[in-house]
């Protein structure tokens, strides 16, 4: 039985995440690093209250076989730039250093679409680097989850996303070949996703949203 370590918990796709690793007979115990303890009552889910500004107090809990990474944050909630640096870059790339240490032995992370870390915005360029991170640290299973954007009922409103997903849900069926990364994909099959690939051997480390979309259907 696995030991699943999970980080972005109550997002949008780490929602979805917690759900399915509850029901999923593979795990035994599901560890919960977060800032505000959740009403959650379940026998496999430890909760561990974290302090991301103090990682390192975590070493001795940041043990399993899997460790799943969804955090993320956005401007309007971090307007702080080293805030937003911070969530976006340095908690990701030292959760994977610890992680490493601990010779966890799957690391799975959710991305950017287009992540890239020569790019000139700050959010698709802090994915890049963490990426890039992530490939040297060597873990014996990595897994890059990059989805275009989001659909699920998020708990506070982002009004860019929400007109760029109605934009491309019109467009939809003209992007196809290369743009077809870019379609919306929803948050559930982004969780599914995450855990598919950690359990099945799928030789691949990099995965664009139109992928994750085929990896459910196999």
């Amino acid at each position: 039985m696995r030991t699943a370590l999970v980080f972005g918990s109550s997002g949008l796709v780490g929602g979805h995440l917690l759900n399915q690793l509850i029901k999923d007979t593979n795990y035994s115990k599901i560890k919960l690093f977060v800032r505000l303890v959740p009403e959650i009552s379940d026998p496999k889910v430890e909760i561990i209250k974290t302090d991301f500004n103090n990682l390192e107090n975590h070493k001795g809990d940041i043990i399993g076989d899997d460790c799943f990474v969804c955090i993320g944050t956005t401007k309007q909630n971090s307007p702080d730039k080293d805030e937003y640096r911070r969530v976006e870059l340095d908690i990701p790339k030292e959760i994977a250093k610890i992680a490493k240490l601990n010779l966890v032995n799957s690391f799975i992370f959710v991305s950017a679409l287009y992540a890239n870390s020569k790019s000139l915005g700050d959010y698709v360029k802090f994915k890049g680097l963490v990426e890039e991170e992530l490939k040297e640290l060597n873990f014996p299973k990595l897994a890059i989850l990059r989805p275009s954007f989001l659909i699920g009922n998020r708990k506070e409103k982002r009004a860019i996303e929400t007109i760029g997903i109605f934009f491309f849900k019109l467009l939809s069926p003209l992007l196809l070949g290369p743009l077809k990364k870019m379609k919306p994909i929803h948050s559930e099959t982004v969780a599914k996703a995450m855990i598919v690939v950690i359990q099945n051997d799928i030789q691949q480390t990099v995965f664009d949203s139109n992928e994750i979309v085929e990896i459910n259907k196999s």
